[in-house]
């Protein structure tokens, strides 16, 4: 019997501890600052543990190929809840220093221009964009971290585009 992983549901091969520590080695980065632009750099290892330890605990859910759009998708759920959970703070003790200088992507959302023109998107759209725009994501990995079909995941990623392309038109005073 084959002892590599398929990565196919219900392949009673168990993923050991060397598929994890590659699977972390790989894109624990990548999760770590997709995190850090949606929750803040505070919170980012926090949330990205709970990502990995998910990921440790559903690896036969893991989908061989496609575990970095999986790790954003359970990112999402993870962030959702933290959110949930979160706690109002006084203004008085919002940090003030500016963190995003190293990360261009953090940079170009906090311009006021872009998050006004992203702000009056639906979060859906806000979502597919980001996950192509600033992760990458194309495709089947685009679809796999939506969790729907990859010609939905293209459909929705036009849709949101074009909805962007309006939005950015008539706020440069392009429309009549």
């Amino acid at each position: 019997m084959n002892e590599q992983p398929s990565g196919v549901r219900g392949d009673p091969a168990p993923r050991d501890e060397a598929w994890f520590d590659a699977l972390f080695t790989d894109h624990a980065r990548a999760v770590h600052a997709y995190l850090a632009r949606r929750a803040g750099r505070q919170d980012a290892e926090d949330l990205a543990a709970d990502v990995f330890a998910t990921a440790w605990r559903r690896r036969a859910d893991v989908p061989e190929g496609h575990e970095l759009p999986w790790l954003y998708r359970t990112a999402g759920f993870v962030l959702a809840n933290h959110r949930r959970k979160q706690q109002p703070v006084p203004v008085e003790e919002v940090d003030d220093s500016d963190t995003s200088a190293e990360d261009p992507a953090t940079v170009a959302i906090e311009d006021d221009a872009v998050s006004a023109a992203l702000q009056t998107l639906s979060p859906r759209d806000r979502r597919i964009l980001l996950l192509h725009a600033w992760e990458g994501l194309d495709g089947s990995e685009l679809a796999e971290a939506l969790g729907i079909s990859r010609g939905g995941a293209a459909a929705a990623l036009s849709r949101a585009r074009s909805r962007l392309e309006a939005v950015w038109a008539e706020r440069a005073g392009g429309h009549s």
